[in-house]
């Protein structure tokens, strides 16, 4: 909670100070007296140009203030922490909440912006949100689909709203709308800068929706009682996300009267999944979706299981042979050294570990992850990759093979030690456990042929595991049921359109992602040396030309549709 001797220190952060559902309420601050806080209704949400003055008294701090001071930390009071620890954390918590997932599941995260915090952990720390942005709280339905008493509950969702280059309701300008994934929404206002970068050539407004469950947007009053069982973790799924984001475009475009506004959803990752899916059940909310690096093939067997780890290895492979081969002969090393008398204490030493191995299993696992993440956000101007590979093969001939992996691991991050780092479990992981133990049931095994040991995905297992957490079974059909995806293309190309699937090649989860055009407008954007969802980051001076070429292509395929979408309202008008 903020100190109440921050609290003017922050509302000064700020040109708005809050965004209430009407923008009216009186709060029971406790702050000096004779202190007057003025509330810019300019840079209020959904009611721009009127401002109002309320006399705080100093009273008796209650319930509103509280809910108050959370919004006010929810827009710009973030604490700072040196860069260095920051680092630091990012690199635990990154391999280490990748190691709980994989090590019973063998689901790697999927995330938008993981990547990008690895390249700049100054943004979990330091980054404000601009003046521009206005954070919004919509008290949401818990249940959109069942009408029993409690279905009617509500909670506080977050979304945030850029006016600075809105065209305007009256030019019926367009909206571009950021679905959020399995993480809080602060990181993401500044690292997915698509939305920001095509704001200007498109007079759009600018909205980005919290999913439920995280950051500030949690059922039933707090995290502990919204995670405490299954009965209110049951609310907790992709058709409910979707049905939020559904149901707060409308409310946006209803309160600024911006009826014949276009709107184009914008997702990565999980996210990308969640903006095709709402283009095919809410046609009539959203024009179009770009969908970046969305999996939506990884479902139901439709993409092999071991399709993930192919790319893995693939990516290594191409930056290195002589890498590729020291990590496909490190396993059965680290398996002769376990089994031997005080082998953990060795292999403990060798990779100097936080605190001594208790299996083999553990070193491997850890090794694992780092290989898939640094696949996985494979970007420019670092590559992970090649990082890793430079520190094995820039290893001494002399040392032995273990000395080379670990000279690899050091060069992926020098931290004071590796593999056990102690750190505490993160919502992300929490809720994407859930997610994945629910519906999210993403095969991905391990198959012949790569640079791991096999490790074929097992279903059985796997139900068994969420069972035991959670004591529900997960529905391993459930994705291929509600969204479609077997024979994908004979279906959509009459049903479906204005989707645009983009996915980096370097990427593993693009192995489960829609790789070719179902039609004339559900086209798929691919760059072969692209990584995951490096497409919607914000543009920088050093981007390389194919990727700016890729969101150049984006933006014009959203462009036509816009235009085609403006011509058939004109002639609609004109009838009339």
């Amino acid at each position: 909670m903020l100190h109440i001797d921050k609290m003017d220190k922050a509302l000064e952060q700020t040109n708005s100070y809050f965004c209430s559902f009407s923008c009216e309420h009186s709060f029971g601050r406790k702050i000096p007296s004779k202190s007057r806080t003025t509330i810019y209704m300019s840079n209020c949400c959904l009611d721009p140009g009127i401002a109002k003055t309320f006399v705080a008294k100093k009273t008796k701090p209650n319930k509103s203030y509280y809910s108050f001071v959370d919004k006010i930390r929810a827009m710009n009071y973030s604490p700072k922490f040196p860069v260095k620890w920051v680092k630091f954390m990012v690199m635990i918590l990154s391999i280490a909440s990748t190691g709980i997932a994989a090590g019973w599941t063998d689901i790697p995260r999927l995330s938008p912006t993981r990547g990008i915090i690895m390249e700049d952990p100054d943004l979990l720390s330091s980054a404000a949100v601009s003046d521009d942005l206005q954070t919004c709280y919509y008290p949401q339905t818990l249940d959109h689909f069942n009408y029993q008493p409690q279905s009617y509950g509500t909670f506080q969702q977050r979304y945030v709203m850029n006016f600075k280059y809105w065209g305007g309701a009256n030019n019926s300008a367009p909206i571009l709308a950021y679905l959020g994934a399995e993480s809080p929404l602060n990181v993401s206002l500044t690292a997915i800068g698509f939305l920001n970068d095509s704001a200007v050539s498109f007079n759009a407004l600018l909205v980005y929706i919290e999913h439920r469950y995280y950051g500030k947007s949690i059922p039933f009053g707090s995290r502990e009682e919204a995670f405490k069982n299954a009965s209110t973790l049951g609310y907790f799924n992709s058709a409910q996300a979707i049905a939020d984001y559904a149901e707060i475009i409308m409310h946006i475009k209803s309160k600024l009267r911006a009826f014949y506004s276009p709107v184009i959803v914008v997702g990565g990752s999980y996210g990308g999944m969640l903006a095709s899916w709402l283009r095919l059940k809410y046609p009539h909310v959203a024009l179009g979706a770009l969908a970046s690096s969305a999996p939506i093939l990884y479902f139901d067997k439709i993409t092999p299981s071991g399709a993930y780890y192919s790319v893995v290895t693939k990516d290594f492979r191409e930056a290195s042979e002589s890498c590729y081969q020291t990590i496909r002969n490190s396993w059965s090393v680290i398996d002769k050294i376990a089994s031997q008398p005080n082998g953990l204490s060795t292999l403990s030493m060798i990779f100097n570990t936080c605190k001594p191995l208790t299996k083999s299993s553990e070193l491997k696992i850890a090794l694992k992850n780092m290989y898939a993440l640094a696949a996985q956000y494979n970007s420019p101007p670092r590559y992970p990759v090649t990082v890793i590979c430079r520190g094995i093969d820039g290893a001494n001939e002399t040392q032995d093979i273990l000395s080379k992996i670990f000279a690899g691991v050091v060069a992926y991050g020098n931290l004071s030690c590796y593999i056990n780092q102690q750190t505490n479990e993160s919502e992300t992981t929490e809720g994407w456990r859930w997610q994945t133990c629910s519906e999210m049931v993403i095969p991905i095994g391990i198959g012949n042929g790569t640079m791991f040991q096999p490790a074929p995905f097992n279903l059985t297992s796997f139900i068994q595991h969420c069972k035991t957490i959670f004591g529900v079974l997960p529905r391993p059909h459930w994705v291929t049921s509600y969204y479609g995806g077997h024979d994908i293309k004979l279906i959509l190309q009459r049903f479906g359109s204005n989707i645009i699937f983009s996915n980096g090649l370097r990427d593993p989860y693009s192995g489960g992602g829609v790789l070719e055009n179902i039609s004339e407008s559900i086209l798929a954007v691919k760059t072969v040396n692209g990584s995951h969802c490096l497409d919607i980051h914000a543009q920088t001076a050093s981007d390389p030309e194919w990727l700016v070429k890729q969101r150049q292509t984006e933006v014009k395929i959203i462009r036509g549709w816009i235009a085609q979408y403006y011509a058939d309202l004109k002639d609609i008008l004109f009838k009339q």
